[in-house]
């Protein structure tokens, strides 16, 4: 891994932001937002390449297998904080969606230094966890040449777990050790080398496409509503409380009464209102359904 640095898109200057050392407040604003602009643009550009990843993710959960982000600093973190929200939001065994980081859990909040730069240690984690071939790997990484990423996206490999790699350079070094590759070209950053910035805030706009995606194609949404959200606290129980009403056009009393009957779980208590049906019947409809709840609404077979 020892190739130049500097010849790598993320390492570049940015001629843009040459003179930021000097400028006022309102400019550094200004170049930075005009700068992340393009961010989204970079993303739409590889919208193929993360809808592979999409299908091999989702393949994995219909495998009973495992989404599993892998990565070293920020994009160690990016990882972590895709996988944790998945819980909350669509109701998900916390095995479901993992998030590795070099370092382990004390890394994201302080930094351990040379843990990225040991391909072994990226293959020990995922041994660690026994993965399997039903699982999907994503190895994260800004330049594309972390030797911890680089090491995992080996071992997924070669145990026949799908891989993919994401960076922001062009011909990156792990793409060359996974199935597919997305390479989001978003430029230099606006200080040299600080991947947190535009290369992040790409990485995590992808991150939230390819779970969100994976977790509607597994029915977790009904239109664009959580129906599989966790009923965690006053918060979230008012939020699912909303999306009964907003669905089946119930009261406020109703949808609460039914939500309660329905032990919290917001598909349950849908089936129920929609279906006219009793909660054990709703549960039996969406077992059926595969927990697609317009498929077992409309189920008639189920009595």
């Amino acid at each position: 891994m020892g190739e130049n640095l500097g010849a790598l898109t993320t390492e570049s200057r940015n001629e843009r932001s040459l003179k930021i050392d000097t400028a006022e407040p309102k400019e550094i604003l200004k170049i930075m937002n005009e700068e992340d602009q393009k961010v989204a643009l970079a993303v739409n550009e590889v919208l193929g390449d993360i809808e592979v990843a999409v299908k091999f993710v989702f393949e994995s959960f219909k495998n009973k297998g495992r989404l599993i982000y892998i990565g070293a600093g920020t994009s160690g973190r990016l990882g972590v904080l895709d996988a944790v929200e998945c819980p909350p939001t669509f109701s998900t065994d916390p095995e479901m969606v993992q998030g590795i980081m070099a370092g382990g859990e004390r890394a994201f909040i302080k930094a351990v230094e040379g843990a990225e730069d040991r391909p072994d240690f990226g293959a020990n984690d995922l041994k660690e966890i026994n993965l399997t071939e039903n699982d999907t790997v994503i190895g994260i990484a800004a330049s594309g040449r972390t030797p911890y990423v680089l090491g995992a996206l080996q071992y997924a490999r070669s145990i026949g777990a799908k891989t993919v790699a994401l960076s922001c350079n062009r011909n990156a070094a792990i793409s060359q050790a996974a199935d597919h590759s997305i390479e989001v070209i978003v430029g230099p950053e606006v200080l040299t080398g600080s991947t947190r910035l535009k290369a992040a805030t790409a990485h995590k706009m992808i991150l939230n496409m390819i779970s969100t995606s994976s977790m509607i194609l597994l029915g977790k949404a009904y239109e664009n509503l959580m129906v599989d959200v966790h009923v965690s606290n006053q918060k979230l129980k008012e939020r699912a409380i909303g999306i009964i009403r907003k669905i089946t056009g119930v009261s406020y009393e109703k949808a609460l009464e039914t939500l309660e009957e329905a032990d919290q779980q917001v598909k349950t208590a849908i089936v129920m209102i929609k279906a006219n049906v009793s909660k054990q019947n709703a549960l039996e409809r969406l077992k059926e359904a595969n927990g697609y709840v317009k498929k077992a609404i409309a189920n008639s077979s189920v009595n």
